[in-house]
């Protein structure tokens, strides 16, 4: 991301951005976006940047043989051959159905659809070829990179004539490396392991709430969690207030078992949030045969504070009679190939899996819950539920949004095949005297503001 810039960009306030595109409008019915490009933009192999180049960029993106991240947001909404070239500063995007939020998913929403050369070839890790403020100088993987101001930048120029990043293998080094003046900027500090931090005179801390979080699922097509009621009762025994203020330290908010964050404008409020209820969630068991409990296992990776949330979900199950036996898996392991038949992640009966911000929910409605969702773990298949979040993507308005977000709401607190517990802060540490610096609780990091006093 140093390197290479999207056609728009997502804000803190979730509002999209001009970036490599001046502006971008749909048709009448959102099936079809027009993008006009900025002019005068390099590419620091030299060569203007034009629509040749962004059409490549995303036809390669939405190849179906490329294996690329980017198909778990463009299947079913683009594909190769449907982004085309007007002229050499307008491109239209012909969409598989009407979607109002397409831009999210050309923007920094969707972390891999950078715009490179119409001319690349592969090996993109040697080269770093892009538009960007700074400019590849050396990279070693494992060990770090450094880049150097692009003197040739289409905007204003970069304060920083050079930065350095350090690779690390775990957050605990990362942070020793900032309180030991090694390093100026942790990009994602985790609540649970960097708690020390938080309070720390020498270190400022940057927080953006974020649609990120970890979702908790239960298979709707084995026993024990076929039936609805089960799944409720597990949700319902879960201390969500314990959950943001102990164990995310206030640095998240709570979940309400959907995709639906606060954070989302298009979010419906009204619908109550659930609570713990033991009594409730006992009901509910002996109301599905399963008053006497069962013993089940869940499956989880070794990541940030999941194994702490799984443990606490083991210590409240057993209010209603349910014994978890835990399997933490390193994160390999537990994802494998990320195809169903292959994953512990997919496969398993019950799981905890970590979800990465998005600044529209249109990935998590589709990937973890619609009936051919790409990650449909919880292995849920639901008409009106498909029927519903189609509506919702197609809707370009933010009062047709709301209405289906409400429907969809109710809908996934009645099914629960995904417990939402919390959605927490996207943290980022700087050494004192470290000012400009811009994270996105995607992930990434923009330096070309920063300086240090």
């Amino acid at each position: 991301q140093q390197v290479g810039e999207f056609l728009c960009v997502d804000g803190p306030d979730l509002v999209l951005r001009p970036a490599l595109a001046e502006s971008w409008k749909p048709n009448d019915k959102g099936s079809v976006w027009t993008f006009k490009l900025r002019k005068g933009v390099k590419f620091h192999s030299g060569g203007e940047m034009k629509a040749d180049d962004v059409v490549a960029s995303f036809d390669r993106l939405a190849d179906p043989d490329s294996s690329s991240n980017a198909l778990s947001v463009f299947k079913g909404v683009l594909q190769k051959g449907a982004t085309k070239k007007v002229d050499d500063y307008t491109v239209e995007f012909h969409l598989g159905a009407p979607n109002g939020n397409f831009p999210y998913m050309l923007s920094s929403d969707n972390y891999n659809a950078v715009i490179i050369p119409a001319s690349y070839k592969g090996d993109y890790e040697k080269s770093f070829d892009g538009t960007g403020p700074f400019k590849l100088e050396n990279y070693t993987p494992k060990v770090g990179a450094s880049f150097v101001r692009n003197e040739d930048y289409w905007g204003p120029k970069a304060l920083p004539d050079r930065t350095e990043f350090t690779f690390f293998d775990d957050i605990q080094p990362q942070i020793l490396a900032l309180q030991g003046g090694q390093v100026d900027v942790i990009n994602q500090l985790p609540t649970f392991a960097g708690v020390g931090l938080l309070n720390d005179p020498n270190v400022d801390i940057i927080s953006l709430k974020s649609s990120a979080h970890r979702q908790v699922h239960m298979r709707c097509d084995s026993d024990p969690f076929k039936d609805p009621r089960v799944r409720r009762a597990i949700a319902l025994s879960i201390d969500r207030d314990k959950l943001v203020a102990g164990l995310m330290k206030g640095r998240a908010s709570l979940g309400n078992d959907s995709p639906f964050a606060t954070v989302f404008p298009s979010t419906d409020t009204s619908v109550p949030q659930r609570k713990q209820d033991i009594a409730q969630a006992k009901q509910l068991m002996d109301a599905a045969g399963a008053g006497k409990g069962f013993k089940v296992t869940l499956t989880t990776e070794r990541f940030s504070e999941i194994s702490a949330y799984a443990q606490l979900i083991q210590n409240w199950v057993k209010e209603i009679g349910i014994e978890l036996d835990l399997n933490i898996m390193e994160q390999g392991a537990y994802y494998g190939d990320a195809v169903f038949g292959k994953s512990n992640w997919l496969d398993s009966v019950m799981g905890i899996t970590d979800y990465g911000h998005r600044g529209v929910p249109n990935v998590v409605l589709a990937a973890p819950l619609k009936s051919d969702g790409t990650w449909n773990a919880a292995h849920f298949k639901n008409k009106d539920y498909d029927t519903l979040a189609n509506s919702y993507v197609a809707a370009l308005d933010l009062e047709a949004q709301q209405a289906d977000a409400g429907k969809i709401q109710k809908l996934l607190l009645e099914e629960t095949p995904i417990i939402f517990g919390y959605f927490f802060d996207y943290l980022t540490a700087t050494a004192k005297g470290v000012t400009g610096v811009q994270p996105t609780a995607m992930g990434q990091l923009f330096l070309e503001k920063a300086s240090k006093a």
